[in-house]
């Protein structure tokens, strides 16, 4: 039996630059795991849409689809759009089946593909004790998501840095987070001489964009840059397939 189609649903941007680090992602989850066919599929913006990659799969008489959402969090995105295109294409779409993947996050390797970005900028293992960090995400209204950019700054505080921040681009959320100008400012605030901003985020766009923009306008000595097509994100993305697929056959019924 073929396994199934890992169809990559991302959200999608004007900026031409995500689309282009989407695809350079796949293309390295390709390469990891050669003979797996990987789909991408965007949400607004960009083609094709999921919709349809879902119909051409289902006219290539694709049996299943493990549909795994480039995100984060699970915020509004995971819960509610995806869920929603994704029933459309079942009803539609009866032969083939669907079923959605967890999101990316949290994950050990996010925080290895953050380390590296950190490291490519210039920061080493000794500099951590002198130098604030500022993780700075794209920013959410959803409690859950909020919650868990809050434990990720938390596990980093860990890690020797001397201070970690968390930070939103975004100025609609609940969380109460500074944005990131905010929190270098804070950070120098509480005596931190060196600062770096590591976004939490996938892909060029808009809210990337203000995370910079707000790092340089602080004085930050450093941007990290975003996560990207990294050798950690292309294995977890693999990791939450394979993941799907055992949820799967657990839940599956036995055989008569």
């Amino acid at each position: 039996m073929n396994a199934p189609v890992l169809l990559v649903i991302a959200h999608g941007s004007r900026d031409p630059r995500h689309a282009a680090t989407v695809h350079a992602l796949t293309a390295r989850v390709r390469a990891l795991r050669p003979g797996l066919r990987v789909e991408t599929g965007f949400l607004d913006f960009n083609a094709p849409s999921v919709p349809r990659v879902l119909e051409r799969l289902a006219a290539q008489r694709a049996g299943e689809v493990v549909a795994l959402p480039l995100l984060l969090t699970r915020a509004f995105h995971a819960k509610s759009d995806i869920p929603a295109v994704l029933r459309e294409a079942r009803t539609g779409l009866p032969r083939l089946r669907v079923r959605q993947a967890e999101v990316l996050g949290p994950s050990p390797l996010l925080n290895s593909a953050l380390e590296r970005r950190l490291h490519e900028a210039g920061v080493r293992p000794g500099d951590r004790s002198s130098t604030g960090l500022v993780l700075a995400s794209a920013g959410s209204t959803d409690p859950e998501a909020i919650a868990v950019i809050a434990e990720i700054a938390r596990e980093l505080r860990h890690t020797g840095w001397c201070s970690v921040r968390p930070a939103f681009a975004s100025a609609v959320s609940s969380g109460g987070y500074p944005r990131t100008e905010d929190a270098v400012r804070a950070l120098r605030a509480d005596g931190v001489r060196r600062v770096a901003v590591a976004p939490y985020v996938i892909a060029p766009g808009r809210l990337p964009d203000r995370i910079a923009a707000g790092a340089a306008e602080a004085g930050a000595e450093v941007l990290a840059g975003v996560l990207g097509p990294s050798p950690e994100l292309a294995r977890l993305l693999l990791d939450r397939y394979d993941e799907s697929l055992v949820a799967t056959a657990r839940t599956a019924p036995l055989s008569a």
